[in-house]
């Protein structure tokens, strides 16, 4: 693991805490292009924005695709902090990523090494080079610790 995959990883991860303080579920995403430049850096907002699509990725994607002019992502690298889900994988293969690293792993809802292993598939136009694990405890800390807040919460109700 490199310095920059951890210092990319680390902002993702400062995305997650900030949807955590929101109420969002703690998902971060960054993109970065092939000179290491931010492209975008966001967070869940699904319960914020009413879109059960408005997942860090997917945020992350419209907002780089719409900072560079071009729906493709060619040479650009996602950092997210969880496992990516079935329709932010194959919208990582839609925009062309380059690749994908992830933190922690998403055995329930996951759709890269887990569920529908989107890249596994031969209609999957483009497999971006993925390497998960990347501060994958600490990624899946901030989710532990999310949703034992939130069982607490609603056992004081």
């Amino acid at each position: 693991m490199t310095d920059h995959q951890n210092t990319f990883m680390r902002q993702a991860l400062q995305a997650a805490t900030e949807g955590a303080v929101r109420g969002e579920v703690p998902v971060g995403a960054l993109i970065v292009d092939s000179e290491g430049n931010i492209l975008a850096c966001r967070h869940n907002q699904g319960i914020l924005l009413k879109d059960p699509t408005a997942h860090a990725e997917m945020l992350a994607i419209r907002e780089a695709c719409q900072k560079i002019g071009y729906e493709r992502l060619i040479d650009c690298t996602l950092y997210v902090t969880l496992e990516p889900c079935a329709m932010c994988a194959t919208a990582i293969s839609f925009a062309r990523i380059k690749t994908l690293f992830y933190g922690a792993l998403d055995s329930k809802g996951g759709g890269v090494e887990h569920g529908s292993k989107v890249y596994t598939h031969r209609t999957c136009h483009h497999k971006p080079e993925v390497q998960g694990g990347i501060l994958a405890e600490e990624c899946g800390k901030i989710l532990q610790d999310f949703f034992k807040d939130l069982r607490k919460k609603r056992q004081d109700l």
